[in-house]
């Protein structure tokens, strides 16, 4: 029974990464006063070009960097839509899923070709930390697992350091919250929103490139399967603070990794209803659990002078 919990233990980080490197980076845009419903897309393009990356340089971190400058890029298109142009946000983020969608799978036809024996790409591999991960039970759920679940851990207090301990999160909360106070105290709203923003799409074109190099070893069509609105949700479920946002990324992971076991166990239940355990958590947690939530008041307005 003990080996079995913290097999799931294993498994719930190894599914959470990608949720909780894509809510880190949104926390930043979100307390700014941007919401990016494109999230979902621009994970799909980071998977993509993760996955291209690595076929292409033969090296899994070349892979890393070009799917978060494909990331920020894409990112910086949302920015430009929404804030120099005054764009509605949720309809650019629809539009960057359908995008994200539409430009991954057609690019990965014509890279990949379509075929089914997919080419062998270099893939984030297991870095044990050494003795750690001799401890028993514990060691090999917590310290053999691959380097950025240790690395979405460890930027939890980052972010928070930075939002809540420094000038620059002080910044970017009040941007969130009075735009226009700020605007006549000499804080740039348009360049810290452009900031926050393209951070952001570092972050989901990293944890895009984890899902399909970290989970996988290959890129399929729209495998981010509902990560980027997950993310999203774990940014209100955490009430737009890291901390929070752990414990979010831990629950819904903890979903993701509960139906694959039971599907691995040959349960009587049909899978199409324990592919729903995550999204009905997610809902369930949205409604039942953070029905108070507030964000920032400047949160999915556009700012004009």
């Amino acid at each position: 029974m003990m080996d079995w919990i913290f097999e799931f233990i294993a498994a719930d980080l190894r599914t959470m990464t990608p949720i909780l490197l894509a809510a880190l980076g949104m926390v930043f845009s979100e307390r700014a006063g941007s919401v990016n419903i494109g999230a979902e897309g621009i994970m799909l393009i980071g998977a993509l070009a993760g996955a291209a990356g690595s076929f292409l340089f033969g090296n899994i971190w070349a892979g890393a960097f070009v799917a978060m400058a494909s990331g920020a890029l894409i990112a910086l298109l949302f920015a430009y839509l929404t804030v120099t142009l005054y764009a509605d946000q949720i309809v650019v983020g629809a539009g960057l899923n359908v995008l994200g969608l539409g430009l991954s799978t057609s690019i990965a036809r014509v890279l990949f070709g379509v075929n089914t024996t997919p080419p062998q790409l270099d893939a984030y591999k297991i870095v044990p930390i050494p003795l750690l991960e001799k401890i028993p039970l514990v060691g090999p759920a917590l310290f053999q697992q691959k380097l950025l679940v240790y690395l979405a851990v460890a930027l939890v207090p980052i972010v928070h350091f930075i939002l809540f301990r420094t000038n620059i999160g002080l910044k970017i909360r009040a941007v969130g919250e009075h735009p226009k106070a700020c605007d006549t105290l000499g804080i740039n709203v348009y360049r810290t929103r452009y900031a926050t923003l393209i951070i952001s799409g570092v972050f989901l074109g990293l944890a895009g490139s984890y899902v399909s190099l970290g989970l996988l070893s290959f890129f399929t069509e729209n495998m981010i399967s509902g990560r980027g609105f997950i993310a999203l949700a774990a940014v209100v479920f955490g009430k737009w603070k890291p901390k929070g946002i752990l414990f979010a990324a831990l629950l819904f992971g903890a979903g993701d990794a509960l139906q694959f076991r039971l599907q691995a166990s040959g349960t009587e239940i049909p899978y199409q209803f324990l592919l729903m355990v995550p999204y009905v958590l997610t809902i369930a947690a949205l409604i039942g659990l953070v029905g108070k939530a507030k964000g920032p008041a400047a949160r999915g307005k556009p700012y004009l002078k």
